[in-house]
């Protein structure tokens, strides 16, 4: 039974930080493309980062380019993401999801790909 779960959302003020963490259950994520969306109330889901961990991969969006961070601990199987820099922009629910390896090499990542996602976390930057 695959499980991701969510944690650390919350509310920033405009120019702080949060960090967000996926803990993966029921699989070895290693072995997948791990993703971060968000959605933003009216809009559509998108891609804010992904990793391949096992090959260094990592892919941002061009808003989140030199404030966040992806990063995988194989240990403990949870992916994190660093948000530093906090714009209002950024207010969203922001979601883990899983999805095969191949999809972390190719050039457009879209919610399709995606096999495997978690309950979401709510992020407000004020």
């Amino acid at each position: 039974h695959v499980q991701l779960v969510e944690s650390g959302g919350g509310l920033e003020q405009a120019g702080g930080s949060l960090r967000l963490s996926c803990v993966a259950s029921g699989y070895a994520s290693d072995r997948y493309c791990m993703g971060w969306f968000r959605q933003a109330p009216g809009r559509e889901r998108e891609i804010v980062a992904a990793t391949y961990a096992a090959l260094n991969r990592t892919h941002y969006v061009d808003s989140v380019k030199g404030r966040f961070t992806i990063s995988k601990d194989n240990v403990n199987n949870t992916v994190y993401l660093q948000m530093n820099s906090l714009k209002p922009e950024d207010t969203a629910v922001y979601y883990c999801a899983a999805a095969p390896t191949a999809v972390c090499f190719v050039h457009s990542i879209l919610p399709g790909d995606f096999d495997y996602w978690g309950q979401g976390t709510q992020v407000t930057v004020s």
